[in-house]
């Protein structure tokens, strides 16, 4: 299972969360994100999307959120 990268330079650091993007199923047309925190699985989304920059904005977003929660 590859990692996906940095998600872009000018992102704030996601620190300790890292987001891996896959396709899912048998013909790979769809794709799914996974969080990680200090490389555990910690999140998964609950449907596939359509196209790998949809799964991975949808990842990013939620990584934002559970930064933006963390100082709560």
């Amino acid at each position: 299972m590859p990692h996906i990268g940095a998600m872009s330079d000018t992102q704030t650091d996601t620190y300790p969360f890292s987001l891996d993007v896959e396709p899912v199923g048998e013909s790979g047309s769809l794709f799914q994100w996974s969080i990680r925190k200090h490389g555990k699985l910690h999140q998964r989304s609950d449907r596939k999307h359509p196209t790998e920059a949809k799964a991975r904005s949808h990842g990013e977003a939620e990584i934002e959120r559970l930064i933006r929660d963390r100082g709560r």
